[in-house]
């Protein structure tokens, strides 16, 4: 397998994915309530147009039979994620989905032993416990600055669903790569993902919800749209598969725990006064646990 991605630069590209992630949260949060499926769709739609060129030049562009079911299935996983995100927004607060992320890590490594592609180890989740305590000292913190309350009803229900969606995706990739069903290119892998995704899910978006709201879509829900396409699917996704030829599902996933970590500093920008010694046990324990992480080049299959 090709190794033209060095771990350096996949940890240094789920940064950038950490980064985008944690601004989409918010972003999503501005949006006005609409078909959750179908305003999936469009932005999978908007992510493919983006990755299409990226994608064309690969010799491996066209996917093969046994490829597809698996492309679907991940498309899914992305769908169920995406879904689940634009419907809880308006039925979950920001802080107890931003809590309920930190999930993902652990899933996935356990999903990745049930699917052969972590090893059985202490290390990884001593790190992946250290980076959840973190992050939940991180929402904690936020909870007190914010006078917000942790709760869980239908709307997180749903949205850790689509945590565990999101969780199984690079699990999937790892093993389409491992047994050789999917190509090198993490553009291809993207592209068709999101594509297969974006399809399914918008056939369902138009059997069960209503097409009509999507009339009342103002400009700037076009324009976030058009941003979270492009930037919170295509680059994220493109990021995570990138990153996902050389470390493992667990590792890769680990970078959600520096989704609060965003969000903290965000608040910092907008209420500076905010700023304070809560927010420094959990801050310690993420940036030691992605240290660790990068430390110990935790790889595929090494």
């Amino acid at each position: 397998m090709s190794r033209s991605v060095t771990s350096r630069g996949a940890h240094l590209g789920m940064l950038l994915w950490a980064a985008l992630v944690g601004l989409s949260f918010p972003v999503v949060g501005l949006m006005s309530e609409l078909p959750p499926l179908l305003l999936t769709a469009l932005r999978f739609a908007i992510a493919c147009a983006g990755l299409f060129v990226l994608a064309r030049r690969s010799p491996d562009f066209l996917p093969r039979g046994r490829s597809l079911p698996l492309y679907a299935l991940m498309g899914l996983c992305l769908a169920g994620f995406f879904s689940a995100m634009f419907w809880a927004a308006h039925h979950a607060t920001a802080l107890t989905m931003a809590t309920l992320h930190v999930t993902v890590p652990l899933l996935a490594f356990l999903l990745g032993l049930g699917f052969g592609v972590e090893r059985l180890a202490w290390r990884l989740p001593l790190i992946l416990g250290l980076g959840a305590a973190g992050a939940l000292g991180l929402a904690f913190a936020e909870s007190l600055v914010q006078g917000g309350r942790l709760q869980f009803g239908i709307g997180e229900a749903v949205f850790f669903l689509g945590c565990l969606s999101t969780a199984l995706y690079p699990v999937l990739s790892r093993w389409g790569l491992a047994s050789g069903r999917l190509p090198e290119s993490a553009a291809v892998r993207t592209f068709w993902s999101l594509g297969l995704g974006g399809l399914l899910v918008g056939l369902a978006g138009l059997a069960i919800e209503p097409v009509g709201r999507l009339a009342a879509m103002r400009a700037t829900d076009l324009a976030l749209l058009v941003y979270l396409g492009l930037c919170s699917s295509a680059l994220t996704f493109w990021l995570m598969q990138r990153a996902t030829a050389v470390l493992t599902p667990g590792v890769v996933t680990a970078y959600g725990y520096l989704v609060p970590f965003v969000s903290m500093l965000l608040l910092f920008l907008r209420s500076p006064q905010h700023i304070g010694w809560v927010w420094l046990p959990g801050s310690l324990m993420v940036l030691v646990a992605m240290a660790l992480l990068m430390r110990g080049d935790v790889r595929v299959g090494g």
